[in-house]
């Protein structure tokens, strides 16, 4: 496919980016945590019921 000017057509880019919500959801048997980072992407993290107890417990021990 091409254009009017006989350019072929590209695929938007989408810029990958660190915006936006922090996301927890459960998938299965386990709890899945997506952090979005300062310099784009995102850290993802599976944890099971127990490790996601655990790291309540140490951010409400930081921020009080």
């Amino acid at each position: 496919m091409t254009t009017t000017n006989g350019e072929p057509l590209m695929a938007a880019m989408k810029p990958r980016t660190g915006d936006g919500p922090l996301e927890v959801t459960k998938e299965g048997r386990g709890i899945v945590m997506r952090v979005p980072l300062e310099g784009g992407g995102r850290l993802v993290v599976e944890l099971n019921a127990t490790e996601a107890s655990e790291l309540g417990e140490a951010l409400q021990a930081v921020v009080g």
